[in-house]
């Protein structure tokens, strides 16, 4: 109660000083002849200055910028149309003439408006280099009678205008022109006739991208660059339609394929030796997922339409480059993302591989060595990402197994010796993981209580099952004394329950004489000699407790 009676006095004591100090303001108004200031029209005056100052720069940002982007797209528009026309009555190089005069003049306009006008300056000299491409394609296209029959010469001089335009963009630092004109050279690309003409120039504008983008830090062009390119590759996969072509898979080959994941390279080159002000920021992991999954289906889809000899060989050596790019990034910069996005897309494409090498079931066994391998790697990675996703793809393998397969034959247990190979190594190496809980190791060797009883139960003659369940059983404890794990002994405790109950319920009534007698006879004494384990141990731990007391 006293601290609010003092919040109230004090609260009052600043309000009888703001009082006495508006009195004396007043006083000096009087004395001086001044009249007083009325602050609500003040206040309605400024929020109608700035209101208009809103409109003002809404109406300038419509009337300058806007309008001058729709004008010069409709005056282009309007000069490709004019140069679409036949002129069947004048030369035939009459089109991409006018063309050339056209583009010259508004470079000439762009030029002489640069200094007062910068903004239209930058719109009209893109839309000049727009111009020059287009005329420079009049020259064979869009005619009946085209100034240049062959089409060898086109290809040449429309890469002759995309250099022209690149040096143009790059010197007035343009990110926008140099998008444009790295578009006009991927276009090039798809007009060429000879196949590995149209790798060859996409393979050196993507290193063009790479190369400019690091030059001037532009690192979205990267992205841009990435998008273009796989997009181009489609194109041409499907016969190029936008020019009128009919819709068809092209013909491939081992080879070209391999171009694909040379790009691929690249444009993580770009990624990879960027400067040290960039981290692993949204930008390098878009450009990095958009390169390794673009780059891989583009190179599965081209495998999977060619001859199927050299299938698992080709997806190995996609395997071999994705891992190598992980391995390069966790070495570099101790990646958390590109390392993963790269390792995933280099063991699916091991996965391939091992499909196309090997028949159903014996490929889910090696799929599920393999999974072996990714936990190994997973682990040096320190990718708790990629343990996770792989404890999932194993999950799928093994479901997979048991719906295709058909039969369960002893190969199946590999799935369960992976299973507790890969807990122990997770244990072994849990240190280097980001996992605060043993989740997925308890996984693994839940899997692996489950997959031995199963597989033994479909391999084993069904007199022997619940012997082969027993020696499981003591294998755990085994394990459980070697490594001092509790959760072994568990594994064991549940077996030998496991087994217990088969006996009771299918043992007693299926079983020869003879394999029943034995059966139970082993479980018992299996049982009470762990009894009189457990029963020694708790003696000396007791012991051992009185003593210290």
């Amino acid at each position: 109660m006293s601290d609010r009676y003092e919040k109230q006095s004090e609260a009052g004591q600043v309000s009888e000083v703001l009082k006495n100090l508006e009195a004396r303001i007043s006083r000096i108004e009087q004395h001086l002849n001044l009249e007083p200031v009325e602050f609500k029209e003040t206040a309605e005056a400024v929020v109608t200055q700035r209101a208009a100052e809103t409109t003002d720069t809404l109406e300038f940002q419509i009337g300058h910028y806007w309008f001058a982007k729709v004008g010069i797209v409709a005056l282009i528009i309007g000069i490709v149309f004019l140069l679409l026309q036949p002129y069947s009555t004048l030369f035939p190089a009459f089109a991409p003439i006018l063309g050339y005069i056209l583009a010259g003049t508004v470079a000439l306009f762009s030029r002489y408006m640069r200094k007062s006008f910068p903004f239209l300056s930058g719109y009209l000299l893109g839309s000049g280099l727009v111009l020059l491409y287009f005329a420079t394609l009049r020259l064979h296209y869009f005619s009946e009678q085209p100034a240049l029959a062959d089409r060898a010469p086109e290809i040449i001089l429309l890469l002759i205008v995309v250099i022209i335009n690149l040096i143009i963009s790059s010197r007035r630092k343009s990110v926008y022109m140099t998008a444009l004109s790295l578009t006009m050279g991927y276009a090039a690309a798809l007009m060429s006739e000879w196949t590995y003409s149209f790798f060859i120039i996409v393979t050196v504008m993507t290193l063009l991208t790479i190369y400019i983008e690091l030059k001037y830090k532009w690192h979205h062009l990267l992205t841009y660059g990435i998008v273009l390119t796989y997009f181009t590759y489609i194109l041409w996969f499907i016969n190029n339609p936008l020019v009128g072509n009919p819709l068809a898979l092209r013909a491939s080959s081992f080879g070209t394929a391999l171009f694909v994941l040379l790009w691929a390279l690249i444009f993580a080159a770009g990624n990879f030796i960027r400067g040290k002000d960039q981290t692993e920021d949204s930008t390098v992991i878009i450009s990095s997922l958009l390169n390794g999954l673009g780059a891989y289906t583009l190179y599965l889809l081209t495998t999977l339409t060619e001859s199927q000899e050299h299938l698992a060989v080709s997806h190995l050596v996609a395997s071999s480059v994705f891992l190598i790019l992980a391995i390069a990034f966790w070495l570099r910069e101790k990646s958390r993302y590109q390392t993963f996005f790269y390792a995933m897309i280099g063991y699916a494409a091991l996965s391939v591989a091992i499909i196309a090498q090997f028949k159903t079931p014996y490929s889910f066994v090696w799929l599920c060595w393999q999974s072996l391998l990714v936990v190994s790697t997973s682990v040096w990675f320190r990718s708790k990402f990629i343990v996770v996703t792989n404890f999932i793809i194993y999950a799928i393998i093994f479901i997979a197994y048991l719906v295709l397969a058909g039969t369960v034959s002893a190969t199946s247990l590999s799935f369960g010796v992976v299973a507790l190979v890969s807990a122990r190594i997770l244990n072994w190496q849990r240190h280097r993981l980001e996992l605060r809980t043993e989740l997925m190791r308890n996984a693994y060797l839940i899997a692996a209580f489950f997959i031995f009883p199963y597989a033994l139960y479909y391999i084993v003659p069904s007199d022997y099952i619940s012997l082969s369940w027993i020696a499981v059983a003591i294998l755990y404890y085994v394990l459980s004394l070697i490594l001092k794990s509790i959760k072994y002994r568990w594994m064991a405790l549940s077996t030998f329950l496991l087994t217990a109950l088969y006996l009771l319920i299918i043992g007693i009534t299926k079983l020869e004489p003879v394999y029943r007698i034995v059966s139970f006879l082993i479980l018992g004494i299996a049982l009470l000699i762990i009894s009189f384990i457990y029963a020694r141990t708790r003696i000396k731990t007791s012991s051992k407790d009185e003593s210290t007391h």
